[in-house]
């Protein structure tokens, strides 16, 4: 690819309807054959405006998943204690089979111990240290919703990592880190870069596929893609911009990822599918 030749889109939304067309099938199904529609708890603590938004969207595609939303709605004061009694509560009900803890969940909660409180078979976001486990050896499990999504629009796209030098800007346990092992378990040689990173942009510069996930507006320039590379933002800031620059990186890239409308729907698409199939996996059918 020349530097004149503006990057192929991948429409995440597109794809995601799809996974969510089949889901509705596959949960359609599962009603019939068990007489139980599969359940998607949510749990909000506080009301901050854009996680209240992203509540609401994921019981939205719930719904036209076919599948059971069940919100539970806690206050901002709510402790750490309070939560987890909470999510243990929701594990231990048979009719929930899968939860959701809606996060960041306040300074004054340790989110970790309340991530921990999620029964592995339920926790269909991929949050806890079990999941992280079995989808890092390639075990049954969940994957952590936004890397596995990230994976599923790479296959759709014919992007092989195997071989390839993959550079992941980020380590958050929930999208840096776990990205970073789906790739290395297609065979990609995996690079993580940080706040810490000298030379942020020759690393970057060496990638075939970028995958930016730090929440910093347009860090990633396009001047220090490699021409050809796949690059995956995977990043959401204020205005609708992401982690890449997109406007420069378009020209070097081979495939991008819009924002919004790339990463974003695949992450709901995929906390649908998991939560059916966790439903056919404690229903046993």
């Amino acid at each position: 690819m020349t530097q004149t030749q503006a990057a192929r889109l991948m429409d995440g939304t597109a794809l995601a309807r799809r996974i969510v067309e089949d889901t509705a099938r596959q949960a359609a199904a599962l009603t019939e054959r068990t007489g139980t529609a599969p359940c998607l708890a949510t749990v909000l603590v506080g009301e901050d405006p854009a996680s209240v938004t992203y509540v609401r969207m994921k019981q939205n595609r719930c719904r036209e998943a076919g599948i059971t939303s069940r919100h539970v709605a806690l206050p901002a004061t709510t402790t750490t204690a309070e939560l987890v009694a909470t999510l243990r509560e929701l594990s231990a009900d048979p009719g929930v089979h899968g939860i959701l803890l809606q996060h960041p969940v306040g300074d004054h909660v340790d989110e970790r111990a309340a991530f921990e409180a999620i029964a592995p078979e339920k926790d269909v976001d991929g949050v806890t240290f079990a999941s992280f486990a079995t989808m890092s050896f390639g075990l049954p499990g969940f994957v952590s919703c936004t890397p596995g999504g990230i994976v599923r629009l790479l296959d759709e796209y014919g992007v092989d990592p195997a071989g390839k030098r993959a550079v992941v800007v980020g380590r958050s346990a929930i999208l840096g880190k776990p990205v970073g092992m789906l790739l290395l378990a297609r065979d990609a040689t995996v690079t993580y870069c940080h706040s810490r990173t000298r030379d942020l942009s020759a690393a970057v510069r060496e990638a075939d596929i970028v995958v930016a996930a730090v929440g910093r507006p347009r860090l990633i320039r396009g001047q220090d893609i490699k021409p050809g590379a796949v690059v995956i933002d995977a990043g959401y800031n204020p205005g609708n911009v992401g982690d890449v620059d997109f406007d420069s990186a378009v020209e070097r890239a081979s495939l991008i990822t819009p924002v919004p409308g790339g990463v974003g729907p695949m992450t709901i698409a995929t906390l649908l599918e998991q939560t059916v199939t966790a439903a056919g996996r404690q229903l046993g059918a």
